[in-house]
């Protein structure tokens, strides 16, 4: 899916996806420090971003949409929150090595080459101790229509997501349906995958 159809997306005044954070990563927060640096990728509108920056966190919300990251920018400005915000191609986008404490990916769906080199990458971005959070459509989610892409090579079964993360410890995986109402895009029973792992 190219920028043009991400902006596109974002372009009306409501919140595509709701103005509330993902469930699964408001559920992981006790896990993430009060101080230190978070990336949100695929971040869109910023509704993740800005609950990392809500806990305290310097966040910096990655999206390929330019219109989304406005609309984050004044979002955390209407709420008093400092956020980052960078409009880039996940495919040019780098941290620096050992820089980053949280990392989120919520609802990210990318081409099997790309998401296999982000996740990669992500371990190398993590301080030691550092967390990555992750919920997905598992690739079953095509047949239920209450979200997510409709081509099934965007979406990845579990293993394949854990095996992607080699060389971290992952401290969460699950493969389940559950209810997600997160805007009119996300409505209804959806099968997901979720991925807590973290940096020795």
């Amino acid at each position: 899916m190219s920028s043009a159809f991400w902006d596109e997306r974002y372009a009306s005044d409501g919140l595509v996806y709701g103005a509330a954070p993902n469930e699964f990563l408001a559920r992981m927060a006790a896990l993430f420090p009060r101080v230190g640096r978070a990336l949100d990728i695929g971040a869109g509108e910023g509704r993740n971003a800005l609950f990392l920056a809500s806990l305290g966190l310097d966040t910096l919300a990655v999206d390929q949409s330019e219109v989304g990251t406005r609309k984050a920018r004044r979002l955390a400005e209407a709420r008093g929150l400092s956020l980052r915000t960078l409009a880039a191609d996940l495919r040019d986008f780098g941290a620096e090595p050992g820089s980053l404490d949280v990392v989120s990916s919520i609802f990210v769906h990318l081409p099997a080459d790309l998401r296999a080199s982000v996740h990669q990458r992500i371990g190398v971005w993590l301080r030691p101790g550092g967390v990555f959070v992750l919920e997905a459509y598992a690739p079953d989610q095509v047949e239920r229509g209450t979200g997510g892409p409709k081509d099934p090579a965007l979406l990845a079964p579990l293993g394949v997501i854990v095996g992607e993360l080699a060389g971290l410890v992952i401290e969460h995986q699950a493969a389940l349906i559950r209810d997600v109402s997160e805007g009119q895009f996300h409505t209804g029973p959806a099968s997901v995958v979720q991925v807590v792992a973290r940096r020795r």
